[in-house]
């Protein structure tokens, strides 16, 4: 029988340009969530290196030393962990002409009892001045995991911006939805996120863990995030909300909410 409650945990962190420094944080923040009972430790977005290099030549095959690193750290600790990492996809010509390789923003799921899954971002951060698509390969399809005997969706920063993937996974049974982020800061950025993060939780109907980047000066290029790693539950109420610093969120979920939402407003 499936257990009718889920600790989980979110890890907010600045990820560097090197893997390696990268997953020795990812190691001390699992570590950390483990001891407080975390059964689901979530990373995010970029967690294997940021986006302040070319991410073609950073990207690892998911068979790779990196990929490799998260697979032991969740035997260690006996977590399930979602991680935010690049790997290698297509090649384009960009708008300028350059011929480039691509990668996927991929997030990769791993832990004992639970099936390895990816999850390619979908939604393409060509905006506010930025063509993710130069550099990312977009991913074309919507997925689940199972954790724990909860449904998980999957999705990653950008997604946010568009409800009807959430919904989508709300009508697949998702209970729970993961967003691991690197959202930069800037004019207006931060209440954009507070806003779409509770709205697509209640368009989920389910829980949902956005995990971010740690606070970094607004820049052009260079390691975005803005903290506030947030829990929503899925009426869209705020549960639980770290600052900016590097931190561990740790709470618990249960599936009664999820159930009593669905029965009293069925949007889904």
């Amino acid at each position: 029988m499936a257990p009718d409650s889920l600790r989980l945990a979110g890890a907010q962190f600045t990820a560097t340009g090197d893997p390696t420094e990268n997953l020795r944080t990812i190691a001390d923040l699992t570590a950390r969530a483990a001891e407080r009972g975390a059964r689901l430790v979530v990373h995010p977005e970029a967690a294997m290196a940021s986006f302040a290099g070319r991410l073609d030549t950073i990207a690892e095959p998911l068979d790779g030393p990196f990929a490799d690193g998260v697979r032991a750290l969740a035997l260690e600790h006996d977590v399930t962990l979602v991680v935010g990492m690049f790997t290698p996809a297509d090649a384009i010509t960009t708008q300028d002409g350059k011929d480039r390789s691509r990668v996927h923003n991929t997030l990769l799921v791993t832990g004992p009892g639970t099936a390895e899954t990816i999850y390619r971002k979908i939604h393409l951060y060509d905006a506010f001045g930025t063509t993710e698509s130069d550099t990312v390969a977009p991913g074309d399809e919507v997925v689940t995991v199972d954790v724990d005997g909860w449904r998980v969706g999957l999705s990653t920063c950008y997604d946010v911006r568009f409800g009807e993937h959430f919904t989508e996974l709300g009508r697949r049974g998702a209970e729970l939805v993961v967003l691991p982020a690197s959202w930069g800061d800037g004019p207006g950025k931060a209440s954009q996120w507070d806003l779409l993060t509770r709205a697509r939780a209640h368009d989920a109907q389910a829980w949902l863990l956005a995990v971010g980047q740690a606070w970094t000066k607004y820049a052009v290029s260079g390691p975005l995030g803005i903290g506030r790693s947030v829990l929503a539950d899925p009426t869209g109420e705020v549960r639980a909300r770290l600052g900016g610093g590097e931190d561990v969120l740790v709470a618990e979920i249960d599936r009664a909410t999820v159930e009593r939402t669905r029965a009293t407003v069925p949007v889904l």
